[in-house]
């Protein structure tokens, strides 16, 4: 009971990572990246299998690319790895870019709750994302350190935009929004909550999303962007062709049984997408579906996404303590239940980011809450939300 209390409270504390630093089998060398550098990892991975290789070593043993970080490594605060961002864009000026997405994949979203939408993001946006993901679990943040106990993921962090500028902009000035909103068929686009995940090591069995943030199934889609090629034997999503229409999930469940009477007709119809870089996966949170780590649990390249949920035009705040969905709502904005979803903690993005919003998140205005947090989650010990949250403990697992 005591490690399923600590595990609730780092998965709250937007838990997140293991940290990174490149290493090579110790037969040979080892080398450290420099955030400031902020140099792709890959490149630094393929120097060194090319140099083991020359070597005479032959192959190397499987090993992790990324290791844990050391306690003192962590970092507070707010965090800004000063890339560059791409296209000629001036921060927090220019506006945001367009990627028009056609009415054959809304309405694909539509049926199937799913979408895949190719290269939506150019290589510019791709290096500008790995190098921010890079600098990122190179300079681990408090936030992320409930992940390297879970072990869920090499890294993760809940509101990454919160704390990292890099991302924030990307947000700002990138055609996500854009995208989102066509998708959504809405005419504004707010950030709910985001997630940075590198390498899933134990996969999640069958599930559906309920860490959106303070709205409901209907007023939220899902994404993902990719920022590597999907490995071909695990690691790609599965989805439940049509699952979002299904009428038996509890809403409060995460781990779904396929073989559950009323699933029949949508657990056979499965869809797998091998995502490229710079592609985008945007689904119904509702919607059914699993991710399947590497058998062993290691990985020795990597799958970087950035995901999480938005909120369409008209949104409002509901407040979910009581169940595991307020674990993605622990920042001090001062909304009730029924507000307009309109805060600097659920940023537009689409038509156009908010000057002041910004200021806001600059400002470290913008954040979790240590009250907020204790409050907050203090709701998920009652013995109906504990059971509740039992659900989430049932997705882990590489198959």
């Amino acid at each position: 009971m005591k490690s399923r209390a600590l595990f609730i409270l780092a998965l709250a504390s937007s838990a997140n990572a293991f940290v990174p630093r490149p290493r090579v089998n110790s037969n040979t060398f080892r080398v450290s990246q420099s955030s400031n550098a902020a140099t792709d990892i890959e490149e630094v991975t393929v120097a060194i299998e090319e140099v083991t290789v020359a070597a005479g070593k032959g192959s190397r043993s499987k090993e992790k690319i990324l290791k844990e970080p050391n306690l003192w490594e962590y970092n507070f605060g707010l965090q800004d790895p000063k890339i560059p961002l791409p296209h000629g864009i001036v921060k927090d000026v220019s506006l945001p870019e367009k990627f028009t997405v056609t009415e054959e994949q809304i309405r694909t979203l539509e049926r199937d709750g799913v979408v895949h939408i190719k290269g939506v993001f150019d290589e510019e946006w791709v290096d500008y994302l790995r190098k921010a993901t890079t600098h990122q679990v190179d300079e681990p943040h408090f936030w992320a350190f409930a992940g390297t106990a879970s072990k869920l993921y090499d890294y993760i962090q809940r509101n990454i935009w919160q704390t990292n500028s890099a991302f924030a902009r990307f947000y700002y000035h990138s055609a996500m929004g854009h995208v989102l909103a066509q998708c959504g068929r809405t005419d504004e686009i707010r950030v709910s909550t985001d997630l940075l995940m590198v390498n899933p090591n134990k996969g999640f069995k069958w599930h559906q999303d309920n860490q959106n943030g303070p709205i409901t199934w209907e007023e939220g889609l899902r994404f993902w962007i990719t920022m590597d090629e999907t490995p071909k034997d695990y690691g790609a999503p599965v989805y439940l062709k049509g699952s979002h229409f299904n009428k038996v999930v509890d809403d409060q469940a995460v781990f779904v049984d396929i073989e559950e009477k009323g699933l029949e007709d949508y657990k056979d119809e499965l869809l797998e997408f091998r995502t490229m870089p710079g592609d985008m996966l945007i689904w119904h949170p509702r919607t059914i579906h699993k991710v399947d780590g590497p058998s062993d649990g290691i990985w020795d390249s990597y799958r970087r996404v950035l995901g999480g949920t938005v909120a369409k035009a008209k949104s409002v705040y509901h407040d979910k303590r009581g169940s595991g969905g307020v674990l993605s709502d622990l920042g001090r904005h001062g909304l009730e239940d029924g507000n307009d979803l309109k805060s600097s903690f659920f940023p537009v993005v689409y038509p156009n980011f908010d000057k002041e919003e910004a200021k806001d998140r600059d400002s470290g205005k913008v954040g979790r809450n240590p009250v907020d947090i204790v409050t907050k989650i203090g709701g998920i010990a009652t013995k109906a939300s504990g059971e509740r949250f039992n659900s989430f403990f049932k997705v882990l697992g590489s198959r």
